[in-house]
């Protein structure tokens, strides 16, 4: 089943894989779903989004990944990234079927997208899960598009906070050990074969701290419980905005530096530039990037003034941003 090597594991790590990928299969109860049917429902992506899309140069003009299929009428959920913007859509189910897409929605606090095929695919949905639930070292399992070969054991190795370069921050994400190669849309299972997670990112360092650990990082699906009824019904979550500037911004060093300057964002009008470094907001100085975000969002919804103090080469200067919806930055009228 898992055909790839982990090369940084040793003979008794991977062992202890093995095992763990056994102890997981037996622990399916009888009700649940079989291998099968959830090998099934884990479908692959592929995304087309136009060249004048604010996210083409970032994110690239043709995305493909994996989705997994969470109700009978062919609604397929994913990471946020691979169809944000998109203006076309095909999922390719487990036997080969090929079929368009329709965008549903997109939820940038989150990161979670959503796809319905047409027609749907008669394949069991995954369940969900409760990725509270979930511990350190409790045994996982990955599984991306590609069928069996693609699908892995895994430890949750940490729960903890993940703050995003790109104005995104999770209170709470799963990291994984060891490193999956195809991550984007990954199905997270726990060891009843539930849907506890949808992946995101590898990373160096999945137990966090100076350890050195190749992972992944995983949405918890508990953050899609309480907003999947307005991704589908309004293809976004109902109510106010929090305000986005446009940064990506890196600690290094114990303080923060811009990376980039989104084209025609509010940071962009306002002046910063790449290699600012943050000192302040609003006359506070953030511990680190998590706390620049908490600052910033804590001023109020978007539209709100933002007023930083940063230093451009070696010129400190006070700048007031205004903010935006980051929706309304996106070119989203064309799909949704």
């Amino acid at each position: 089943m898992m055909r790839y090597r982990h090369a940084w594991l040793g003979k008794s790590a991977l062992l202890a894989l093995a095992t763990t990928l056994l102890l997981v299969l037996a622990a399916l109860p009888a009700a649940a779903q079989n291998i099968q049917d959830l090998l099934a429902a884990v479908v692959k992506v592929k995304t087309q989004v136009p060249g004048d899309a604010r996210t083409a140069d970032t994110l690239g003009r043709e995305r493909e990944g994996s989705g997994i299929v969470i109700d009978q009428a062919g609604l397929v959920l994913t990471i946020g990234y691979l169809m944000v913007e998109a203006q076309g859509a095909e999922v390719t189910s487990a036997d080969g079927r090929t079929v368009p897409a329709q965008v549903v929605g997109y939820d940038h606090e989150s990161g979670f997208g959503l796809l319905r095929t047409l027609p749907p695919l008669k394949v069991k949905p995954m369940a969900f899960g409760r990725s509270a639930d979930l511990k350190e070292r409790d045994p996982v399992l990955i599984m991306s598009q590609g069928g069996s070969d693609m699908a892995a054991p895994a430890f949750v190795v940490s729960k903890r906070p993940f703050a995003g370069s790109w104005e995104y921050l999770l209170d709470e994400a799963i990291f994984t050990a060891p490193a999956h190669p195809a991550w984007s849309g990954a199905a997270l299972l726990d060891s009843e074969g539930k849907l506890v997670g949808v992946g995101s990112l590898i990373v160096g360092d999945a137990m966090g701290g100076s350890m050195h650990m190749p992972g992944n990082m995983f949405v918890p699906i508990d953050r899609l419980k309480p907003i999947l009824g307005d991704l589908i019904a309004d293809g976004r979550v109902v109510g106010p905005a929090k305000p986005w500037l446009g940064l990506n911004t890196e600690e290094f060093r114990g303080r923060l530096f811009v990376t980039r300057v989104t084209p025609d964002s509010p940071a962009e009008k306002a002046g910063i530039k790449r290699g600012d470094v943050i000192l302040g907001i609003a006359g506070q100085t953030p511990t680190d990037l998590a706390d620049f975000y908490r600052k910033i969002w804590a001023r109020g919804p978007a539209g709100v003034g933002v007023p930083l103090s940063v230093l451009q080469g070696t010129e400190p200067r006070e700048i007031t941003l205004q903010s935006v919806d980051r929706r309304s930055h996106l070119r989203l009228g064309r799909t949704y």
